[in-house]
Order: C-alpha cells, then sequence, then structure tokens
C-alpha cells in the first residue's frame, strides 16, 4: 500500500492543504493528514481537537484519508504508519529551500522514505496558515481561505 503522510500544524487547514490532498490521493492509497505538536511549546491558535474536527470536515468524502497526531519527528511517525512518502506543497522559492534542507536531512536519516513535493495551484499560493491566523486574530473573515466554516 503506497502511504502519504501529509505533515503539518493545520492551525488552520487552508483550501490550498485541501487541494494538495485531492491531488495526491490519485497518487497514494491513502494519504495520512498528521497534525504535528510538540508538547513543550504553545498549542497555537485551535486546540488540536479543533484542528482534527476542522480537518474532518474538510475531507471528508474527498477519498482515502486518516488523521492522526504526533510528536517528534516526522520520519520516525512515517515509520510508525508504514508510509514511504512524506507529501510537502510548495508555494515559492522560500518554501522551496526550507523544505529542501528538511528534506535532504530526513533522507538521511530515513533512506527509503521519499519527500515528495506538489507545488500549490496558483489560486491558493497567497494563502498560508499563518496569514489565516492574522486575519481570524484581527477580527477578520477567513471563511474564503478555508474549507469550512467558522
Amino acid at each position: 500500500m503506497k502511504i502519504a503522510v501529509f505533515p503539518g500544524s493545520f492551525d488552520p487547514i487552508t483550501n490550498g492543504h485541501i487541494d494538495l490532498i485531492k491531488r495526491a490521493l490519485p497518487i497514494f492509497d491513502k494519504v495520512i493528514i498528521a497534525i504535528g505538536y510538540n508538547s513543550n511549546k504553545t498549542s497555537g491558535m485551535f486546540s488540536i481537537e479543533e484542528r482534527q474536527e476542522f480537518i474532518a470536515k474538510s475531507v471528508k468524502g474527498i477519498g482515502n484519508t486518516e488523521i492522526a497526531t504526533y510528536e517528534g519527528l516526522t520520519i520516525n511517525f512515517c515509520k510508525k504508519v508504514k508510509a514511504n512518502t512524506i507529501l510537502r506543497g510548495l508555494r515559492n522559492t522560500v518554501d522551496f529551500e526550507f523544505e529542501k534542507s528538511i528534506a535532504q536531512m530526513n533522507k538521511e536519516l530515513a533512506p527509503d522514505i521519499e519527500t515528495m513535493f506538489l507545488f500549490t495551484n496558483p489560486e491558493f499560493s497567497a494563502i498560508n496558515s499563518s496569514i489565516v491566523r492574522d486575519i481570524i486574530r484581527n477580527g477578520g473573515n477567513a471563511n474564503q481561505f478555508l474549507p469550512f466554516e467558522l
């Protein structure tokens, strides 16, 4: 079974994330949307439970997806769930340089796990969770960037 792990904070999940998941589903038998967290840090704007709920609403009926949480190295989580691929989205060259370094380190640590990059479709390239959180935090309506209603 070809399993991809799509790791992130998903604080919150955006239309860009959902687009990547939909585009990855024909390539993989299952996509695990993995909410990474660090118990030593603040939890973010939304709780892990809220993020899981938002993701569940957003992926309902779009294919073989699973929602999970994990702490620690993504490659260790991949091994645990028997995933052979880490899925990452790229919006721009800044994302590429950052993600390339992580992918290269992961390859050194786990040579049997590949990282696959999908470029964001242009209509989603400006959307990121940090900006969406800023809109929400400042009383704006971010629903046009989200696959669910806040």
